[in-house]
């Protein structure tokens, strides 16, 4: 048997690289939901039917529950045995012996002392007990109470404190730890960019245009009251003799 495996068609079967949903029962690779049919692996999150069997019933005997095997004397009731009282050769039970608190005789007020009553400081010539040297309690200098002065109370408000030195930015109120900008480090948009521009002044000389150098005649060098052009001509009057250019010229022979 050759171990290639034969063509069929252009294509030759080959393992897949990858799972295929077909080779699985499931419906995908990854997808394994148990099944809704029969009493084994039953999803529990859906209804199930009942089942039925053609196996018969197995028969078991409860032990555990008061029938028909135990044997109850007929003397027994529910509130106990019924009969006249019998005797028997066995001592009598003790008594059960009670709880005898003592009286008030046996206590002893007066000997209560100090526990009690107010009494005054007694002395005797017996040595201190030596358990009393090994009890190393702190005095009152060994406690240090807040001080109540300054800054640095704590039971009482602190006034303001001055200082000449100067103020550390280091663990101080004002100190930036993320170094976030202030807002000095913007720069303010000129409103003449998105309003109207107001007028702007300055104390430089003003700049005048390029223009001609030459000098021009001022309203006071034009007279508009002798232009005949777009008017009429008042009448004017001279003394000297009227003629014309086309009349001939006075010849007088000699």
């Amino acid at each position: 048997m050759s171990s290639v495996e034969p063509w069929v068609g252009t294509w030759r079967p080959h393992k897949p690289k990858g799972p295929i949903a077909a080779l699985y029962g499931s419906p995908g690779p990854k997808y394994a939901l148990p099944g809704l049919t029969g009493v084994s692996k039953h999803d529990p999150t859906k209804y199930k039917a009942p089942t039925f069997s053609f196996g018969a019933r197995h028969s078991s005997k409860i032990e555990s529950s008061p029938g028909p095997s135990y044997l109850i004397p007929s003397n027994i009731t529910k509130v106990g045995r019924d009969g006249a009282p019998a005797f028997s050769l066995h001592s009598r039970p003790k008594e059960p012996k009670f709880f005898q608190p003592p009286g008030p005789g046996k206590y002893s007020p007066e000997l209560a002392g100090k526990s009690i009553f107010r009494s005054a400081p007694a002395h005797s010539l017996s040595g201190r007990n030596k358990e009393v040297s090994k009890m190393k309690t702190p005095g009152p200098a060994s406690y240090s109470l807040p001080p109540v002065l300054g800054h640095t109370t704590v039971a009482t408000s602190a006034a303001p404190t001055y200082s000449f030195c100067g103020r550390s930015k280091n663990g101080s109120f004002h100190e930036d730890l993320k170094k976030t900008p202030g807002p000095a480090a913007y720069k303010a948009v000129d409103p003449g960019i998105y309003r109207e521009k107001p007028p702007q002044f300055s104390m430089t000389g003003r700049n005048f245009p390029p223009s001609e150098t030459t000098k021009k005649p001022g309203p006071g060098a034009h007279y508009p009251e002798m232009v005949t052009a777009t008017r009429a001509k008042p009448p004017s009057f001279s003394f000297g003799l009227r003629h014309s250019e086309f009349i001939a010229p006075l010849i007088i022979q000699d």
